[in-house]
């Protein structure tokens, strides 16, 4: 059997557009008027990641710690565009928590990863970028979902969170319970992730591996490592931002600061 990947052709991978044929008359036939947004993020996610592939190529063929950085970095400012526009009222201390958090946080469980499971240099880009683009990514996602249950429970709390720092409650005190809550509903869906998977499907950094000829044992051991590394870096993440950035919310007059 051949264990090599099979190559695709310009034509055989044009091929595949034709199943969102499938997706638009579903669309159409139950009336969601979406239509133009599978048009845009399906030729937006093409342009991306054919520029990613040209960039890619360039730096695995010029392997400088300098550009692996500048990527990983990248990956970074955009997770964090990403969440700030999901969640556009922060005030502008708790939007610089979010961006060093996410940073020191996700590159800190790369490291780990490629330098001590892996056991090879940092800033080889054959495993930082993508282990990194898979941890900050979750990261981006599970940071977004836990800052937007906190402010919305801030929102519905705010008269009891007024009335408790009017009787001398100190803001930790108040905070750290929605503090946990919004932690909690971060980790879930990571975590129902790690329930399901081996069973109900096969994940696609595994799935990626497999088609490309590495063992399933081999390739089943990678998916666990980055599995581990993907739940550390949301939880790290995430309770950096919020133990942080929660404080901005509160001024040192024990004024709420929620928003800009």
């Amino acid at each position: 059997m051949n264990s090599g990947i099979i190559e695709l052709s310009i034509v055989q991978f044009s091929l595949i557009y034709l199943l969102l044929l499938i997706v638009l008359f579903i669309m159409k036939r139950a009336n969601i008027s979406q239509t133009r947004l599978l048009f845009t993020a399906s030729i937006k996610m093409s342009v991306q990641l054919y520029l990613s592939g040209l960039i890619l190529t360039y730096i695995f063929g010029n392997p400088h710690p300098l550009f692996v950085v500048l990527y990983l970095t990248s990956m970074v400012l955009f997770s964090t565009f990403r969440i700030l526009k999901k969640n556009p009222r922060l005030n502008p201390q708790f939007k610089r928590v979010i961006f060093l958090c996410l940073m020191a946080s996700g590159l800190f469980v790369v490291a780990f990863f490629v330098g001590i499971i892996v056991r090879t240099s940092i800033f080889n880009p054959q495993y930082a970028i993508p282990v990194g683009g898979m941890i900050i990514g979750n990261a981006m996602n599970g940071l977004s979902l836990g800052i937007k249950t906190l402010t919305d429970t801030l929102d519905l709390e705010r008269n009891k969170v007024e009335t408790l720092l009017n009787l001398g409650v100190t803001p930790k005190r108040i905070m750290i319970p929605f503090v946990n809550q919004s932690l909690e509903m971060a980790l879930l869906p990571t975590l129902n992730n790690m329930l399901n998977m081996g069973i109900i499907s096969l994940p696609g950094m595994m799935t990626g591996q497999i088609i490309s000829g590495t063992p399933p044992l081999t390739a089943i051991m990678y998916q666990t490592a980055i599995m581990i590394a993907i739940t550390t870096g949301v939880a790290l993440t995430t309770f950096t931002s919020l133990s942080i950035g929660y404080r901005t919310l509160i001024s040192e007059n024990e004024q709420i600061n929620w928003y800009q």
